[in-house]
């Protein structure tokens, strides 16, 4: 706080008698109860609060602060460091700071203090007429009363604002803590404590949605208040791009569909909803997906997860689906590549389509007597293995992803 100020350095210009100093100062019991009444009544944020010891606190302090200034003018030349000045705008910026915890704004602040100026200068003033001031010294007095108020006033905000500042601070790093604690998949009562320190809400269940950096403003917008955010580097979007996980509360059932479209057109990656303390098996199903490099779809809706099960679970054990397959296509194994490449395209829209010559001829863009020649092909190679149920299973495990569609393990 600054030792010097305005008011020190304009008080020499006036030096109250102590007569009426003292005078003053005995009218401060009763300046100091109106100023808080007359604030309970017209500032809505302490109307019921200012109440028993609180207002006999609030009442002593403006009484200080009053006193104060008039102890200024009673020795108006002394040193700076000797004044009673910087004491009051450390107790007013203090005063501020408890505002702000108290949930209280700094509208309400403002507010109480132009009362309480209005309210002491009009008791004060009505001493100083009949202690018999001239009007110049009374002018000169309201001037540096008014002044130092305001000097009050500004300490007090500049708490306010310091106070939430510091508080803004310290909740982001404890909500930033509580999300990579959700990632990880730390122990439920680890997370209700982060929960509780970072002053959050807990949800039922929390989605994992993965977006462009980019992106992130304008969904946040239309998300719930209390959505988590952490930057991740997964290769999601376009080369170089940095991409964020948003934790969103209780966006389950018949509302993932107002999910998908507050996601609409951003090219996210929507994973299931999780009980919240289990949201790190959204995540990692997120991560999954955008491991298998699946294209984000055409019309813009977010590339749902749920969607893609039958392809995470094929590329769970990428090895024994490579043995997998080459097992059920050994019979092509001796045929030309070509040959063999159209024929597994066959047998695969086959089985997918339950046999259906017109559609797998439509699904191939090929003429239907094209395709019963080459399941006549298929039949002569794999014999009674393509009436097995077991065998059938394996081809439609094995050719349930195109060729080349899942990655390396």
């Amino acid at each position: 706080m600054a030792e010097n100020s305005g008011t020190t350095d304009r008080v020499a210009r006036l030096e109250l008698e102590r007569r009426v100093a003292r005078e003053l100062v005995d009218r401060l019991p009763l300046v100091a109860a109106r100023t808080v009444s007359a604030i309970t009544a017209e500032v809505p944020s302490y109307s019921g609060t200012l109440t028993g010891q609180m207002r006999d606190k609030i009442e002593n302090a403006v009484q200080i602060a009053l006193g104060t200034f008039l102890q200024l003018l009673e020795r108006p030349h002394a040193s700076t460091a000797s004044t009673p000045l910087v004491p009051a705008l450390e107790a007013a910026y203090a005063l501020g700071s408890g505002e702000a915890r108290s949930g209280r704004s700094v509208d309400a602040l403002l507010a109480a203090y132009r009362i309480g100026a209005r309210v002491s200068w009009r008791e004060m003033a009505a001493a100083t007429v009949a202690l018999g001031l001239p009007a110049a010294t009374v002018a000169e007095f309201a001037e540096l009363m008014f002044a130092y108020i305001d000097e009050l006033s500004a300490a007090s905000v500049a708490g306010h604002a310091d106070e939430l500042a510091s508080a803004g601070r310290a909740q982001r790093r404890n909500l930033e803590r509580l999300t990579q604690q959700l990632l990880a998949g730390e122990p439920e009562e680890v997370l209700l404590r982060s929960a509780e320190r970072a002053d959050w809400p807990v949800p039922e269940t929390l989605t994992v949605a993965l977006l462009p950096q980019a992106k992130l403003r304008g969904a946040l917008a239309l998300l719930d208040e209390h959505t988590l955010e952490s930057s991740e580097e997964l290769p999601a979007g376009e080369p170089g791009e940095e991409t964020v996980v948003l934790l969103v509360p209780d966006m389950h059932g018949d509302r993932r569909r107002q999910l998908a479209r507050v996601l609409h057109g951003r090219r996210a990656v929507l994973g299931p909803a999780r009980p919240w303390a289990q949201v790190c098996s959204s995540y990692r199903r997120v991560v999954r997906v955008v491991g298998l490099g699946i294209a984000q779809p055409a019309d813009g809706e977010p590339l749902d997860t749920d969607r893609h099960l039958a392809e995470l679970l094929l590329s769970a054990d990428m090895e024994a689906l490579s043995d997998l397959r080459a097992r059920v296509l050994q019979p092509l194994a001796e045929l030309p590549a070509a040959t063999a490449e159209r024929l597994t395209e066959t047998l695969r829209s086959w089985l997918l389509h339950q046999g259906r010559r017109d559609d797998v001829a439509a699904d191939l863009f090929v003429h239907p007597q094209t395709v019963r020649y080459r399941m006549g092909q298929l039949r002569q190679l794999y014999g009674e293995r393509l009436t097995d149920p077991r065998n059938l299973l394996d081809l439609t495990v094995a050719l349930a992803l195109p060729a080349g569609t899942a990655p390396a393990s």
